[in-house]
Formats: structure tokens, C-alpha cells, sequence
């Protein structure tokens, strides 16, 4: 059976604090920076709480685009705020955990965002995993994610030092 146990991590340039806003923003539902690929909607208790579900629904081909879409639950399992927020993949087509850290760089203007994803395929899923590299399309779309933070939380960064 295939399981996956993944690392991606990108330099964000903004603070930690910055970045947990946007991390919790998305997980939230705000769409604004994991689109195309993967969007979240969150239940009665907010993801940034221990408790707090998550419902995630992979796009393999893009938001309203035609493909596989891939749905799972994360239920929040500790959260140390504006530093790390850990999950269990607790329903659909995967088991396991994810563990979102951020780390300040260069007294705290840039951040180090990684997301470390161990789990295994579920279900139909399982299938599918033994002919699709299932753990190469989720760094591909991690990677993605992590850069269009950055783009859009250092254009903020930059608009703002423009304006002093």
C-alpha cells in the first residue's frame, strides 16, 4: 500500500504573523492563495481551535475545470499560535496527519513555512495510487500554494515599504 510522508516548505517574505493570518484565512474558506488546487470549508468550530474540521476538496485540474476531485476531512489536533497548527486527516480519501510549522527568518521579516503530510491513500484512492505519483501532484500543488502566498503577501510587504 502507498503511503506518503512529505515535506514542502517555502521562504514566505512576511512575518510569521502575516503568514498564520493567511494559513488560517484559507483554512477558513477565504480561497485566496491555495486556488486552484485545493479548497477548504470549515465546520462549526474553526480550524485554529483543537477540535476544529476542516472539509478539503482537492481539484486535480483546477477549480471548475473538469477532473477527479479529491475530498477529505482534517480535524485540528494542536495549534500554537502564529507558529504551528497540526491535523488528523480523519475522513474521506485519506489517513493520516499534516503539521503546518512556521519558523521567522531575518528577525522575523521573512518566514519559513513548511507542511509535512504523512498519510495513505483511503478507499477508491487506493487504487488509483498504485498507477497515479499521488505524492508528486501534492508537492506540485504545495509548492504552488507556498508561492502564491508569498506573491501575494510580499506584494503587500513591498506596496507597503513604497509608501513610506
Amino acid at each position: 500500500m502507498n503511503s506518503y510522508d512529505l515535506i514542502d516548505e517555502a521562504v514566505i517574505g512576511a512575518s510569521p504573523d502575516l503568514v498564520w493570518e493567511a494559513l488560517v484565512a484559507e483554512l477558513r474558506g477565504a480561497a485566496r492563495w491555495w486556488v486552484p488546487y485545493n479548497t477548504f470549508e470549515p465546520g462549526t468550530v474553526p480550524p485554529d481551535q483543537v477540535g476544529g474540521e476542516v472539509q478539503v476538496t482537492v481539484h486535480t485540474r483546477g477549480v471548475d475545470r473538469r477532473g477527479l476531485k479529491l475530498r477529505f476531512t482534517a480535524r485540528t489536533r494542536s495549534v500554537d499560535p502564529g507558529r504551528q497548527l497540526d491535523a488528523d486527516y480523519v475522513a474521506g480519501v485519506f489517513r493520516g496527519s499534516c503539521e503546518y510549522a512556521l519558523d521567522p527568518l531575518d528577525g522575523g521579516q521573512c518566514t519559513r513555512l513548511s507542511m509535512h503530510f504523512r498519510a495513505r491513500p483511503h478507499g477508491w484512492l487506493r487504487h488509483l495510487a498504485r498507477v497515479a505519483d499521488i505524492g508528486m501532484e501534492h508537492s506540485k500543488a504545495t509548492q504552488s500554494a507556498f508561492a502564491h502566498l508569498d506573491a501575494l503577501l510580499g506584494a503587500a510587504r513591498r506596496a507597503d515599504r513604497s509608501l513610506r
